[in-house]
């Protein structure tokens, strides 16, 4: 596994600790975006369609400082948008570190050597670098040429500064197990710590909704890639091995979108880092009034075919905490990749979708303009 122990050590004693006290739900990952803008648009990304007024709104260092104390997650992951956009990202890092949270730069690697001399090294950050599969695969999905090649750079750069460097990549339908096993194969080399990898959500905003993959093609696509990673490959995966066991079918979870709340400029997002659905103003809000039950594959037709580990990875952390005899077994001969399928969720009873993000967007908008017109009244007028 690619977690370190002192973050494994630091996640279980968590855990326990909220399994004695019975909590019901608690987070493990604070999903935290600062901006939505991005130097790139990809796609299949469902998470730049905005007007220019709130692409150009930032998170605060205090209000992001904020979200973390009132979220108690040992995890703070920073995405986007491309967060190193973001002009105070290295103080928001530093001061996050200070508070004693495991913290992960999400980020396209565009901008990552010319900024990379304002971070720090330190045993609790992680760059995540996105790279979906090898050359060819990664600048069409990106869609522009080169961005590859910037990554390597980056990797490489990262690794000789000291730092961690792990990858996230992302597939889609046009995936071949062959391609993607030879490029995790070109990881170690490297010295990528870790990689993250995960089937593409079918986010309803992107351009590109012909390559999303089904639940079905899903668990297939990775049995063949894992089959592929036996013989002493040795991929050093930052995800846990239950997780990696449900990609391949032999799981049956139900999502825990709790288990990683999302905190934007829109503020706390219902239900979870994939579906803005609505917002809370606290993340008190959000763990209490959100209706839980309506959401997750079999409850909303939008969850349908989800196995994204931002949904998945807190079920399958908490049932290998449950279960650690199962988790050993994982852990010791990896994913099962032939026989029967665990048995799939049913969707007959799954609610219709709603379409809210022109309603979202709106009254973003109107709040934008109304700030924008108190500031610009004189003294005495705002007296």
């Amino acid at each position: 596994m690619g977690i370190p122990l002192n973050q494994m050590a630091r996640i279980g004693a968590y855990i326990l600790k909220n399994e004695i006290l019975r909590t019901k739900r608690y987070p493990l990952v604070l999903m935290l975006e600062p901006l939505f803008r991005c130097n790139l648009a990809c796609a299949g990304c469902g998470k730049i369609d905005y007007p220019a007024p709130i692409l150009n709104q930032r998170l605060s260092v205090a209000e992001c400082l904020g979200a973390a104390d009132e979220c108690p997650a040992p995890v703070v992951v920073i995405a986007g948008g491309e967060p190193l956009l973001h002009r105070e990202l290295p103080e928001i890092v530093e001061k996050l570190l200070a508070k004693g949270k495991f913290v992960t730069v999400c980020t396209n690697a565009l901008l990552m050597e010319k900024k990379l001399g304002q971070y720090k090294p330190h045993k609790n950050f992680n760059w995540s670098v996105h790279l979906d599969g090898d050359k060819p695969m990664h600048d069409k999905s990106v869609c522009q040429t080169g961005v590859y090649d910037k990554a390597v750079a980056a990797i490489k750069a990262g690794k000789a500064a000291g730092f961690r460097v792990n990858i996230n990549c992302t597939l889609f339908n046009d995936a071949q197990p062959d391609n993607v096993a030879a490029f995790l194969d070109t990881m170690k080399p490297l010295g990528v710590d870790g990689i993250t990898i995960s089937p593409g959500y079918a986010y309803e905003r992107a351009p590109d909704q012909q390559h999303f993959l089904n639940r079905k093609a899903t668990k297939t696509l990775f049995r063949e890639i894992f089959k592929r990673g036996r013989n002493g490959r040795n991929w050093e995966f930052f995800q846990s091995g239950l997780f990696l066991d449900f990609l391949a079918g032999n799981q049956t979870y139900h999502c825990t979108p709790w288990g990683n709340p999302t905190r934007t400029v829109f503020g706390w997002q219902k239900p979870c880092y994939l579906l803005g659905e609505g917002y809370a103003k606290t993340f008190k809000e959000l763990m209490e009034d959100t209706n839980w039950d309506s959401y997750g594959t079999g409850n909303y037709e939008k969850c349908a075919d989800c196995m994204v580990h931002s949904g998945f990875e807190a079920t399958a952390v908490k049932d290998a905490f449950k279960h650690p005899l199962k988790m050993l077994s994982v852990a010791l001969k990896g994913p099962r990749t032939d026989g029967p399928m665990a048995p799939e969720i049913p969707l007959d009873r799954q609610r219709p979708p709603e379409f809210t993000f022109s309603r979202h967007v709106e009254h973003k908008l109107e709040e934008i303009r109304t700030r924008k017109a108190e500031a610009e009244l004189p003294a005495d007028a705002a007296e």
